[in-house]
């Protein structure tokens, strides 16, 4: 089993910095629980217009995304397909009696548009994409936190709008593996936890695990999805493994992704790496 990787991925960074500054002023935050006809913004602030219902947008009339489908991802997603995932972890792994279908189903709850966006088969698509970088990223749910991840700085100090607490680490965690303070951050004024100061939530509570993961897809993989699974992998962890950078776990998640299909009965379509 390859170590998990994790994600300081420069363009996510300068993406990240230049979302930031361009973005208003806000004086609290909000935990997706907006008005019918208001957006949740990508940080997790209820409101109208480009700022809240474009890119990033996670629930609401969102600009960027067509309405969603009559899909059931809880139809997709049975005990028997996330069992198929989850069985084959050892019986020693941490992850093996952290992982539920029901956290993911609970956690789904704040995240209705998930796999739901297209046809029937773009949906199963993306379920497949993200249990693929999942299983992958967690070693089919053996894994809660990133391996030796403790020993390693994951503290971006240039990053103000998100200081990191210097007895905190904010190495990779949870199903999507969130890493950098300024992951953790903003992950935690959308979701509904203190990413900063208690980073650790992530690998003790499995819905808020699972959120994370969601919160992570829907906000910067999301929007790529349609560009085919190579996309998704970019978007996770960029130049670390993209354009050379790790040819064999690249593979890996595409293994991954196409035996999802192949379980849900579509085609993984092209472009499936990166």
């Amino acid at each position: 089993m390859a170590a998990l990787i994790t994600k300081k991925n420069l363009l996510t960074l300068l993406l990240l910095g230049l979302l930031a500054g361009s973005l208003p002023s806000y004086t609290k935050a909000q935990n997706c629980g907006c008005a019918s006809d208001q957006c949740c913004s990508q940080w997790g602030y209820c409101g109208t217009g480009d700022d809240y219902c474009g890119t990033g947008c996670q629930q609401g009339p969102c600009n960027a995304s067509p309405p969603p489908n009559d899909v059931s991802v809880a139809d997709i997603v049975t005990q028997e397909f996330f069992n198929g995932i989850i069985d084959q972890a050892d019986a020693s792994c941490a992850g093996k009696n952290f992982y539920t279908r029901a956290a993911f189903l609970e956690a789904l709850t704040a995240f209705d548009n998930f796999g739901r966006i297209g046809s029937v088969d773009d949906s199963k698509r993306e379920i497949a994409a993200f249990f693929g970088n999942v299983a992958h990223e967690t070693g089919l749910f053996c894994y809660i936190e990133e391996i030796d991840g403790a020993s390693k700085d994951y503290c971006d100090e240039t990053n103000t709008q998100y200081p990191c607490n210097p007895n905190k680490g904010y190495y990779g965690r949870g199903p999507i593996q969130l890493s950098w303070n300024f992951n953790y951050g903003p992950a935690g004024n959308s979701i509904g936890f203190d990413g900063l100061n208690s980073p650790e939530t992530v690998a003790n509570d499995p819905v808020i695990a699972f959120k994370t993961g969601l919160w992570y897809w829907m906000r910067s993989v999301r929007p790529v999805v349609s560009q085919g699974f190579g996309a998704t992998i970019r978007a996770i962890n960029g130049a670390l493994e993209c354009d050379g950078g790790n040819p064999a776990t690249v593979q890996k998640r595409v293994e991954y992704y196409t035996e999802y299909c192949n379980q849900l009965g579509v085609s993984p379509g092209d472009n499936l790496t990166c």
